[in-house]
């Protein structure tokens, strides 16, 4: 009988084998993810994508990670929403210059890889992959014992995008007297995670499985609320030719940093923060970790996930459009002369 010889690789910290054997348990769902214009399937070394049709198509592309919010996701064991979280927040990123997605393409990185925990993963992936009408072109998956901790593993996403250059939403547009409509985020989206850990799980030493007083949430469930996309109201407003002057995508940084990004030097966006109701989760935060009010609104969303900016002779018309979505919004703000500020009104 030939003896068995343990790989000195696996001896070490990284099986090969047990990581083949996880991407290969994946194959299907991702295939399921393909779209008209993907060349090929899962496997080669570069994925293949057509170039868009069109002189004027330029692409964009934007990558990010879901950061801390794996923590929460560990606790609870349970990974297929921040699968769906990193697809969704990237979908929003490119969709602030009104660029509609391609494909997607994952990092995993880990101490070990876990079959059942990387399974679930890619499977918010794809998820929200067909959900956003794109591809899972293809990934890595890196074993790495010694830079991550034991059970923990990160998650990273890059989205590749396009746009008529005709179309190409910039915020040089925008001028005072334009309305801001916000779109209401399903939680914290993506940020935020370390200061709601701290206040939450260290402070008033709640667990995941505690209800959030005032809901019949958990504290896990409240913080593993999905990152929601805002592709097909902000798509469906430009079908119908509604003049969208800026867009911006509140993630980290809060209205004070992301609103500026496409504020003209010249437009100041005084934000109306008695025109939604903070989410219960917000406000525990504020309350229990005793932290500053502005502070709250540059480090979280607060209830708002997504803003569009639009002259106010457009406002009935997209409203209208809105409601036939059953897409919740709020009129949040208006457009003032300025200096490239956010200010805030109540």
């Amino acid at each position: 009988m030939s003896k068995v010889v343990k790989s000195a690789y696996a001896q070490a910290g990284v099986n090969i084998d047990v990581k083949m054997g996880a991407v290969g348990s994946i194959k299907q769902m991702v295939a399921s993810t393909k779209t008209a214009n993907v060349i090929g399937g899962i496997g080669a070394f570069g994925g293949l994508h057509k170039v868009p049709v069109g002189k004027n198509m330029i692409l964009v592309a934007s990558t990010d990670g879901v950061g801390t919010k794996l923590k929460v996701a560990a606790m609870m064991n349970k990974h297929d929403t921040v699968g769906q979280d990193i697809v969704n927040h990237c979908v929003n990123d490119i969709l602030v210059q009104g660029a509609k997605p391609l494909f997607f393409m994952d990092y995993i990185g880990a101490a070990k890889i876990d079959p059942a925990q990387f399974k679930s993963v890619v499977s918010g992936l794809c998820k929200a992959c067909k959900e956003n009408h794109m591809a899972l072109l293809g990934g890595e998956t890196a074993e790495m014992p010694g830079l991550y901790p034991a059970g923990e593993y990160d998650l990273v996403g890059t989205i590749v995008g396009c746009v008529n250059k005709n179309q190409l939403i910039t915020g040089k547009s925008i001028r005072a007297g334009d309305v801001i409509i916000g779109f209401p985020s399903g939680g914290l989206q993506t940020n935020g995670f370390s200061l709601a850990r701290r206040v939450i799980f260290d402070l008033c030493q709640y667990s995941w499985q505690d209800k959030l007083p005032g809901t019949n949430q958990t504290f896990g469930e409240a913080l593993l609320a999905v990152h929601r996309s805002f592709l097909r109201p902000v798509a469906k407003l430009l079908e119908r030719k509604i003049k969208i002057t800026g867009m911006a995508h509140i993630t980290g940084g809060g209205f004070q940093d992301n609103i500026p990004r496409v504020l003209p030097k010249a437009a100041n966006a005084e934000i109306d923060r008695s025109t939604w109701e903070v989410p219960t989760i917000f406000k525990f935060i504020q309350n229990q970790g005793k932290v500053d009010r502005d502070e709250m609104y540059r480090v979280f969303n607060m209830g708002i996930g997504y803003v569009v900016i639009l002259p106010k002779n457009q406002l009935e018309k997209a409203t209208n459009i809105l409601k036939a979505q059953h897409q919740q919004y709020s009129v949040i703000g208006v457009i003032r002369k300025g200096t490239g500020v956010v200010t805030f009104k109540n």
